[in-house]
């Protein structure tokens, strides 16, 4: 009802659905109070009367969210079309892009720090504020960057240049080699990277 009449109170919604509108009220109002509705006062009609004015409630953004949107199928179209006119450099040129305005929000503080494990510990904090729930995990010879959840996964799953060109970002801002082992738009559970504890000398070496 909210999702198709909203704004709309919760009276009329008790009409039409033949509830009390008392049951409705505590439905809409756990909706509110999960950040899935908001209301606003109804816009007063003819002769101002006594009491309160009517409430009239709505979905938020994160109420919408829930009934699904179209949102990866649309970039995939976007990017098959992308392909077909510039071929895979233009795929590329549009994920390095992508990955450099997303890494330019955290490289001076990532940057700043002195080795690849200490940067790759900062680079998965700032993934999770991304949305990527990244963590690391010592192996011995160096560390893990594990991200478990990728945003871009279903669209991933169609242009590896995604991946590849996200890969190819974090060695940059890590400054060292790094492996990827695993990523969830190949099936896997997580999307992993290692990082051996040795940075990348000047010309691209390891140190002596």
């Amino acid at each position: 009802m909210l999702l198709e009449q909203g704004p709309v109170t919760a009276a009329a919604v008790a009409e039409v659905l033949g509830l009390s509108p008392t049951a409705v009220r505590r439905h809409i109002d756990a909706l509110v109070a999960d950040g899935e509705a908001t209301s606003r006062e109804a816009p007063r009609t003819g002769q101002r009367g006594r009491g309160r004015p009517a409430k009239l409630f709505l979905l938020t953004e994160s109420g919408r969210a829930r009934f699904g949107h179209a949102y990866d199928d649309l970039a995939v179209a976007a990017l098959r079309f992308l392909a077909e006119q510039g071929g895979d450099e233009a795929v590329r040129a549009f994920a390095e892009r992508r990955m450099t305005a997303l890494v330019d929000r955290h490289r001076a503080a990532i940057a700043s720090l002195p080795g690849p494990v200490e940067r790759a510990k900062a680079l998965a904090s700032a993934l999770s504020r991304e949305g990527y729930a990244a963590s690391t995990r010592n192996v011995g010879a160096g560390e893990q960057l594990c991200q478990h959840h990728c945003p871009v996964a279903h669209v991933a799953a169609e242009f590896p240049q995604l991946c590849e060109t996200e890969t190819a970002t974090f060695a940059d801002l890590l400054g060292s080699h790094v492996q990827r082992l695993a990523t969830i738009a190949r099936g896997d559970a997580v999307c992993t990277t290692h990082i051996p504890n040795t940075a990348k000398t000047p010309d691209g070496g390891e140190p002596a």
